[in-house]
């Protein structure tokens, strides 16, 4: 009898124990887990993210966690998880994103969190509205270089036509004039293993650089490449007005805070500009090429600002483009329809969504890519409309209400302007290479 009373204690205590867990994960949202240790539904979740993403939410509801890799992913489709993502003190960008960024670039913890906002800061004023008159002569210049380097007969891949304009030019304004090679094997060379590294950014932010053999050799090949040719950036000076380059105002934050010279940042500051500019180039050229009474009406609209096409050098001015609003609407309805699959924030204490809590560790997802297509929030979701855009206040750079492609709060992307910016020069210099070849 002595035995039995502590044996049934134990037992009751293990049975509440396994209760008090129980009620306390039908508080948490419904997880998907799959059946592997660690790798959870990673195999399943990486071969269609985006329709995964959909079928849980149709399943599951406006609020789910996916376990993948060892991570808890909760996803948030709603207004009001979307007002936490947005707004709530509890949930943190840098912790969210650190490290993805020490994956893909190999920045250390420690440098990436001491030097994370310092660099934003410059970011966000080099590439501000004040300085776009400053891009504009550059960024003319530039695209007329390698038009006249492609020529005007033959045909070409469109989304070729689009790297091989926007490559050299993003890689000459940001880092320093002349370092995009000009050797005809070394530019097949630097597109290979950009478009390597690119296209297998997302399974290297996530998966050990050891299981990806052609992605990790693209990323070192790309390191080398900067640590090469970091010296002869630093000393650039420009023949015109001696500004500086956005690279050579990185290099002097961060040898400042670090007495170091970083080729890490050079990758992240290539693959965030090249990764993101021209495939919105490409989609936007394919979208408008489509439809071709928004064709004929851009291409009347450009040749009212600049005249027909000739031999003559256009030089684009901001001016000239709010002349042609309806380029900068076909490329926001672009984005909006290309918009990245997920942004994230880690969570650093358990905040509350719908009937749920969310606890801390977790990654709270929100998919611009899937909320762009709520009707709720843009009528006729999957349609082409660029016309949605004259609501938006864009003199302002205001965009359309839950438009997120560009992320949203402190850290919005500092570079949102100017990308937009630079699209529409490109689209107008692609119009007129389009036009010479007519002829």
């Amino acid at each position: 009898m002595e035995l039995i009373f502590p044996t049934v204690i134990i037992i009751l205590g293990c049975v509440a124990l396994l209760l008090l867990l129980q009620w306390k994960n039908l508080r948490e949202p419904p997880c998907i887990r799959g059946w592997i240790p660690w790798i959870g539904a990673g195999f399943e979740f990486g071969k269609a993210p985006l329709e995964f993403i959909e079928k849980a939410r149709i399943k599951y509801g406006p609020i789910f966690t996916v376990f993948a890799m060892g991570t808890r992913m909760t996803f948030v489709t709603e207004e009001e998880g979307i007002n936490v993502f947005l707004k709530s003190k509890e949930v943190n960008f840098e912790l969210a994103v650190q490290n993805p960024i020490y994956r893909t670039a190999s920045i250390p913890k420690n440098i990436f969190f001491a030097l994370h906002e310092k660099l934003y800061i410059v970011m966000k004023g080099k590439l501000g509205t004040f300085n776009l008159c400053q891009f504009a002569g550059q960024l003319t210049e530039e695209l007329h270089e390698q038009l006249e380097n492609l020529g005007t007969h033959g045909t070409i891949d469109l989304n070729n036509l689009v790297r091989h304009l926007l490559y050299p030019v993003s890689v000459n304004m940001l880092f320093k004039k002349g370092l995009f090679p000009t050797n005809k094997k070394k530019i097949m060379e630097f597109h290979q293993y950009f478009r390597a590294y690119d296209e297998g950014f997302e399974h290297g932010s996530q998966v050990p650089e050891c299981l990806l053999r052609n992605w990790s050799k693209s990323k070192r090949w790309l390191l080398a490449f900067f640590e090469k040719n970091i010296p002869d950036i630093k000393t650039y000076k420009s023949e015109k007005d001696n500004s500086m380059t956005l690279m050579q105002d990185l290099l002097n934050v961060i040898e400042t805070e670090t007495n170091e010279e970083s080729p890490n940042y050079g990758l992240l500051l290539l693959w965030a500009s090249l990764s993101n500019a021209v495939t919105i180039a490409f989609w936007t050229l394919g979208f408008v090429l489509s439809h071709p009474n928004i064709h004929r009406t851009i291409m009347e609209g450009i040749s009212s600002v600049f005249g027909t096409a000739g031999k003559d050098k256009i030089k684009v001015s901001e001016d000239d483009l709010k002349k042609l609003p309806l380029i900068r609407w076909c490329i926001l309805e672009t984005t909006r329809l290309r918009a990245p699959g997920a942004i994230t924030r880690k969570v650093l204490k358990p905040v509350k969504i719908l009937n749920y809590t969310v606890p801390s560790g977790d990654l709270l997802m929100l998919s611009p890519f899937w909320l762009h297509r709520n009707p709720k929030y843009f009528p006729e979701p999957e349609s082409f409309k660029p016309e949605r855009w004259k609501k938006a206040n864009l003199e302002k750079h205001v965009f359309l209400d839950s438009f997120m492609a560009f992320g949203s709060g402190k850290y919005q992307c500092p570079g949102r302007v100017l990308s937009i910016w630079w699209v529409s020069s490109s689209q107008k210099d692609n119009a007129e290479l389009n036009i010479n070849k007519e002829k």
